[in-house]
């Protein structure tokens, strides 16, 4: 493994030991060459996934990536880190067990703000926002107004 601060590659694991949820093994690393101590995680990883952005540009699948959107979603939302990663590892499952290892972004979209939904109605508003690409405060007016409608109806 490189160190992520010098480049090195004579890296020793220190001590190594599963996730809370078992989905993961954390491993706690240290740099030989700058005598640095990082973490990483070993995950499962069922098929290599692309993604088809709308430009249809193809793109390696980012579950980091996926993690990061979704935090911003939540920042300063009373929602537990540990229940955001059961959500990122559900989302992941979902993807990789659907037998296509190309997925649209407008799929991975539209997991992630069902995912919201269930979770953090102002989250998934915030994401809704950025993903449904609102211009003006009209569409914040609408979207809600949809959501409204919906609430009605259950």
């Amino acid at each position: 493994m490189r160190c992520p601060f010098c480049g090195g590659d004579d890296t020793q694991v220190k001590d190594s030991r599963p996730t809370d949820d078992g989905t993961a093994i954390r491993r706690r690393r240290f740099c030989n060459s700058c005598s640095a101590r990082f973490t990483t995680f070993e995950r499962v990883q069922l098929r290599d996934l692309t993604v088809i952005k709308q430009s249809g540009k193809r793109t390696p699948f980012d579950r980091d990536k996926l993690a990061r959107s979704m935090q911003i979603a939540l920042r300063k939302r009373p929602v537990d880190a540990d229940r955001v990663e059961r959500m990122v590892n559900s989302i992941v499952r979902q993807l990789e067990s659907s037998g296509e290892s190309e997925i649209k972004s407008r799929e991975v979209g539209t997991l992630v703000m069902e995912a919201l939904k269930n979770l953090d109605e102002v989250a998934y508003i915030r994401y809704a926002s950025v993903y449904k690409n609102f211009s003006e405060a009209g569409d914040f007016g609408k979207f809600l107004g949809d959501i409204g409608e919906e609430a009605g109806q259950d």
